[in-house]
């Protein structure tokens, strides 16, 4: 169904349904000034030249987000593949990967949390005791390099205070959910010199899943355990130590699909896994006695491992055995595993100037740094068909080296002018038990140029220029047939971006606009063909797709109409195409993808939500965000539908205790958020039918918070 613009009026206005119908009154708040913290510098987000958005600590609280899953659909132009058991896999502005099954990581998202990289990774974000959310859109190559082609999810929690404070959330609802919360800040010496923050939560629920076979609901389980812990040292008034602490067990189960696509009545007999369990550290150094700069390092280490499998068949012995494939009952079971172990080592030296090292008659900051990054991976997988196993081990190898400047002018007359580049080299090597070895070699470069323009104290405008890459690889284990395959090329992405940052009503109103136009080169396509002899197998392989563009526009904004009333929200407009892509199917025929949008891509992306809090303390707060339809996939046609997703969050707040009722997905709307068009059933000859994994349906609790 095509999303037009009245379908897009219909749903902002079901969402203009909820709000209050107060007077506006004189007595107005102005909205807290926000800043962006991922840049080399920490600036104003109404002074950064570049599409971010950023969703703070109040925004989080006020719609009882637990998981960045609860606010993905609040970012215009970010999506999400749901073949994981928690986001995972992103596609900022129609650009990302929607799986990786196989091969070394290579993200084209960058996620980030707390100067960790965890990207590729993705699904360990709790959102309790969160400072902020930040997407940055478009390429970001200056500041994060090889990962950053498509843009960066970057996510920051509350640093130590100077003072104590402590805090503890409950939280229960349906689908026999339960989320112990508790945090702790504070001093830990007398002088006030050395800080703490201690934050911990355990969510669980079953995962709204029937398995009416093994007569279970908890087949799909979330168990998701958080810890973070910071520990800031004042050395001295020039040096200051920040130490950062993450630990993370998502022990996830997965069984989501189902042959009927009925969403969530579920007939496996060996439901699926997804889990992860990373453990990391940050380390940040701050020194300012240099004369005239500031030296910062910042190392990190992380090390995970993660589990995904899943019952391929998506039924049991009982369910094949009654069918027929041809004249004799069908025999089919098959399920697949990946277990691996990656480890993360970086360090990052940068020099940048103070207001008495600023060049050029001290109009010009600057910035140099280097980059070095060790990655390993080793891999298990295991497929089982009809009890004959199919085993591939696997181990990745990859050190990537950087340095990078970037300059900060201000040329005068309210125009300042920013330019940054870096060069990367990124050596790998990857062998497996299947006798693949490839040790590709290449160097990269990006950057940007930005000039920005204050128009006035309200609004600043800006044009922007950016270079992305991503690496190059290879793919493994192929048949003879595809043989010419067995590599794909470096992807560079030019984005050319406008926008305007505003703020109306005397600050009681902003605004951020950006439109875009992506060019991209060698783009990597992941493409997929099923084993014409072993169809329970899939083919899986990355290829270069020519080029392509992507252009649209998103707008966020929020405007405190008073110091009860708020109201927020964004759009996103996305318009991809492929340029001259030939895609071959499982048949040995070609498909003219030319000219087709891209994967995961939707036309609008949209959001509306406002918050109510009386003098007296009662709280509501509703929500709505939603998408137009999009395709599954980059190897058929099949789509999804267009949909919206209601929330809405009632309570009573105090100085020391909060209680809330709180429903998602108010209206329990179906929505698929992955699909596959393939064949599955033996019975029926192997024939290709859609099959989709539907997100959460409606959900409902209560959430009892205390600070002290």
């Amino acid at each position: 169904m095509l999303f037009t613009r009245s379908t897009i009026a219909h749903a902002v206005s079901s969402v203009l349904l909820f709000t209050p119908m107060l007077a506006v009154a004189d007595d107005k708040q102005d909205i807290e000034v926000i800043t962006v913290t991922s840049d080399f510098r920490e600036t104003t987000l109404a002074q950064t030249p570049t599409s971010v958005s950023v969703i703070d600590a109040q925004q989080i609280k006020d719609e009882g987000a637990q998981h960045f899953e609860d606010i993905l659909n609040s970012f215009a132009n970010l999506n999400w593949s749901g073949g994981s058991s928690r986001p995972k896999y992103f596609q900022i502005r129609g650009v990302g990967e929607q799986e990786q099954y196989l091969g070394a990581p290579n993200s084209s998202v960058g996620y980030i949390f707390d100067d960790i990289d965890l990207s590729g990774l993705g699904m360990v974000a709790s959102m309790y005791d969160l400072q902020q959310a930040e997407v940055l859109r478009g390429p970001q190559g200056t500041r994060f390099g090889a990962n950053a082609l498509a843009g960066v999810i970057y996510l920051k929690s509350n640093d130590p205070t100077e003072y104590f404070e402590h805090g503890g959330k409950v939280s229960v609802g349906n689908d026999q959910l339960t989320t112990f919360s508790g945090y702790s800040s504070g001093p830990l010496t007398d002088s006030g010199n050395l800080l703490y923050r201690v934050a911990l939560e355990q969510h669980n629920q079953n995962g709204y899943r029937d398995n009416i076979y093994l007569n279970r609901d908890d087949t799909n389980e979330r168990d998701e355990l958080s810890l973070r812990a910071k520990l800031r040292w004042l050395a001295s008034d020039d040096l200051q130590f920040d130490l950062t602490l993450l630990h993370a067990d998502f022990n996830n189960g997965y069984d989501a699909w189902t042959l009927d696509n009925n969403g969530f009545e579920t007939t496996t007999d060996e439901p699926g896994k997804d889990s992860q369990r990373t453990s990391g550290a940050g380390l940040k150094v701050s020194y300012q006695g240099i004369d005239g700069a500031n030296l910062t390092s910042l190392t990190s280490i992380a090390k995970t491992e993660h589990h995904h499998g899943y019952d391929g068949d998506w039924s049991n012995p009982d369910y094949w055995a009654g069918k027929l494939c041809g004249a004799e009952p069908c025999e089919y079971d098959y399920t697949w595993n990946k277990r691996g172990d990656r480890q993360t080592l970086s360090q990052e030296l940068r020099l940048s100037s103070d207001e008495n090292g600023k060049i050029w008659h001290d109009s010009t900051d600057w910035l140099v740094g280097i980059y070095a990054m060790k990655l390993t991976e080793d891999n298990h997988t295991i497929e089982l068909y009809n009890a004959w196993p199919d085993e591939l081990e696997a181990k990745y190898e990859a050190e990537n080296y950087a340095v990078f400047g970037q300059l900060d002018s201000d040329l005068g007359h309210d125009f300042s002018l920013s330019i940054g580049i870096r060069f990367e080299q990124r050596e790998s090597e990857y062998r497996d038990s299947a006798g693949d070895h490839f040790d590709p070699s290449e160097n990269m470069w990006g950057g940007h140029i930005a000039l920005a323009k204050q128009f006035s104290t309200e609004q600043q405008g800006y044009i922007r220029v950016a270079r992305g890459y991503k690496a190059g690889g290879f793919n493994m284990s192929l048949p003879t047939e595809l043989s010419d395959k067995k590599e794909y090329d470096t992807e560079i992405l030019y984005n050319y971006e406008i926008g305007l940052k505003s703020s109306w009503l005397g600050g009681d109103a902003q605004t951020n606009l950006a439109v875009f136009f992506m060019q991209r080169q060698d783009q990597q396509v992941a493409a997929s063909t099923q084993d014409p002899v072993e169809p329970q197998k899939f083919i899986l392989y990355t290829e270069n797709a020519g080029s392509s563009h992507n252009y649209g526009a998103e707008i966020d904004g929020q405007w405190q109409l008073n110091s009860n009333l708020k109201v927020y929200g964004s759009l996103g407009w996305l318009e991809t195409a492929y340029g001259d892509y030939i895609y071959q199917d499982k048949y040995g025929g070609f498909i003219d993808l030319s000219g087709r949008k891209l994967a995961h891509s939707p036309r609008w992306s949209y959001s509306l939500g406002t918050t109510y809090v009386t003098d007296s303390g009662w709280f509501i707060n509703m929500s709505g965000a939603g998408k137009s339809a999009f395709y599954y996939s980059d190897s058929n046609d099949s789509q999804s539908s267009s949909y919206t997703i209601f929330n809405a969050k009632l309570g009573y707040e105090t100085e020391r205790w909060s209680a809330y009722l709180w429903g998602r997905n108010l209206f329990d709307k179906h929505y698929g958020v992955r699909g596959f068009y393939f064949g599955n059933e033996p019975d029926i000859d192997w024939a290709d039918k859609q099959y989709i994994r539907f997100g959460d349906p409606r959900q409902f609790g209560m959430t009892l918070s205390i600070d002290f």
